[in-house]
């Protein structure tokens, strides 16, 4: 299988969301259902259906994040310099707008747009990756083609 590129917080994060879903949010569940169940007629037993509902989403998520640890590959940025790699935090100009925007270049179950966090596959990451400060890149994205410079890098 193919590895899963992880910041060292990325994988820390998971790790926690994992351990937090194992430690506390199944046991309560578990309890939950076992409660439900007191109250008799299961078919008709709206909190017993919600609660195995809920499980099977922690058991879902567990799953898949047992499944992204086992294949990530953490990328430690302190060993990285130079040109934009997996993990640097770029700041770039839009050089139609003058707009600033800074993004770190992430592996795709960290990404999160809201965050500045960019998925490594993006059409701006992959444009990104291998530049330098100073040089241009065009992206092109669903809502056309943008012009940006890169300002800076920071790993």
């Amino acid at each position: 299988m193919e590895k899963i590129p992880l910041t060292l917080q990325g994988h820390e994060t998971l790790n926690e969301e994992l351990k937090l879903l194992k430690s506390k949010e199944r046991p309560q569940i578990i309890k939950a259902i076992a409660e439900a169940r007191e109250h008799g007629d299961l078919s008709e037993n709206a909190e017993y259906h919600a609660a195995r509902e809920k499980q099977s989403f922690i058991e879902g998520r567990i799953k898949e994040l047992e499944g992204i640890i086992s294949l990530a590959e953490v990328i430690d940025p302190k060993k990285l310099s130079g040109s934009v790699k997996f993990s640097a935090t770029v700041t770039i100009i839009d050089e139609d707008t003058e707009e600033e925007s800074t993004y770190q270049i992430v592996g795709e179950p960290e990404a999160d747009i809201e965050k500045n966090k960019l998925n490594v596959r993006s059409p701006l990451a992959r444009a990104l990756i291998g530049k330098e400060p100073g040089d241009s890149i065009e992206v092109k994205s669903p809502g056309g083609t943008k012009n940006y410079e890169i300002l800076s890098i920071h790993y």
